[in-house]
């Protein structure tokens, strides 16, 4: 697979590998971790979504193939393990999207999922902005809750306190503004980096892109 450098000043492909693996423990970082997302899919250039870290090592992926809208993603390792479903549940008036967390050491709920996205219908500002609610842990006595602010080409993860988790912008390096399907993610140091995906992921489905 090729190789992206999220730190340098252009996407430079170049000697393909392998052997980039992601364990378990690398899903979280004591510091800041920028990543950098490809709105494509590395199968035939499909559509999808292909991540790199700041080595330029392909950490995630998506691949939807020549399906676009769908009603179901699967958010993979580098290696095509799944981590997350996430599927849009359409649904009278209002319709929201659940993530399901997969388990390679146990059985994985396939009726109670693991976040849950719904869009905040009563948020009247001007700032040209979406919002949406996350339900964290839907299978647990106490739920924690994040919020997302998605723009037409901004996306910003905050706590309910207000403090920021991860955001993402429109990659640009040296004063140079790359395409609008590369794009930067930061996320802030102790979060869990496949999370973040997922509901960036969630974003991307929101905006069609994925």
């Amino acid at each position: 697979m090729a190789k992206v450098y999220s730190n340098k000043s252009n996407l430079s492909t170049i000697s393909s590998s392998s052997n980039s693996s992601i364990s378990s423990n690398s899903y979280m970082s004591p510091r800041r971790e920028i990543f950098t997302l490809w709105m494509k899919s590395l199968v035939y250039h499909g559509n999808g979504c292909t991540v790199y870290d700041s080595k330029g090592q392909i950490v995630y992926r998506i691949d939807n193939y020549n399906i676009k809208r769908s009603k179901e993603v699967h958010l993979m390792d580098s290696n095509g393990r799944v981590l997350f479903s996430i599927r849009n549940r359409k649904v009278p008036v209002f319709g929201h999207w659940d993530g399901y967390k997969w388990s390679y050491e146990g059985v994985t709920s396939k009726e109670i999922p693991w976040f849950q996205v719904k869009k905040i219908h009563n948020v009247l500002r001007g700032d040209n902005m979406n919002y949406y609610n996350v339900i964290l842990g839907c299978n647990q006595a106490e739920a924690n809750c994040y919020n997302i602010i998605l723009g037409i080409k901004s996306i910003k993860i905050v706590t309910q306190a207000g403090r920021l988790v991860a955001e993402v912008k429109q990659k640009q390096a040296s004063g140079v503004l790359f395409g609008s399907d590369v794009l930067t993610l930061v996320v802030e140091p102790h979060v869990d980096h496949s999370l973040v995906m997922a509901l960036v992921t969630v974003c991307g489905l929101i905006h069609h892109k994925i």
